[in-house]
């Protein structure tokens, strides 16, 4: 059985999370990003730094799934910067194809839960692409529920496509 491993990023692994983010983009037509449109500039690497020390420092929530040493899927979670929104998170989740379907996003989600509790998070919140069914169920098992559809959310392969938004309220 292959052992997987949950932990957050350091600074230093910018480059390994860009490019599993980039192999997920070339992977699956659900992710915000088509093949190669994510660019790797200085500015770009600098930004998910600085996203990994946000999450370092507790402000957001980054958590990678690693297997053989390597990061297979992550889970992000952003909270909402105003003081009204503090109390909200924006959830972002990938996981590579040859390591879907085991577990790995039911456990993200376990230790997403902690850490919004934790950090006195009362609303997390994500949208998924309505054919997403496996993704959908997912996240209605983890007590996520639908409150509306984004109508023409997306273009995909020249169609547009709709996307349902989900919330959580702990």
């Amino acid at each position: 059985m292959t052992q997987i491993t949950y932990r957050k990023l350091r600074i230093d692994e910018a480059q390994l999370f860009w490019n599993m983010m980039t192999e997920l983009d070339n992977e699956t037509k659900f992710m915000m990003y088509e093949p190669g449109e994510r660019t790797k500039t200085s500015s770009d690497i600098k930004a998910i730094e600085d996203l990994i020390q946000s999450a370092i420092d507790n402000d957001n929530y980054l958590l990678v799934a690693e297997v053989n040493q390597q990061i297979v899927g992550y889970i992000l979670a952003l909270r909402g910067k105003p003081n009204r929104l503090k109390h909200t998170a924006y959830i972002v989740t990938g996981i590579k194809k040859d390591h879907r379907g085991k577990g790995i996003g039911k456990t993200f989600f376990t230790y997403l839960d902690k850490w919004a509790k934790d950090n006195d998070i009362k609303r997390l919140e994500l949208t998924v692409i309505c054919t997403n069914i496996v993704a959908k169920q997912l996240y209605e098992q983890k007590g996520f529920v639908v409150e509306g559809t984004k109508k023409n959310a997306m273009l995909i392969d020249g169609n547009y496509v709709d996307e349902f938004y989900m919330a959580k309220l702990l």
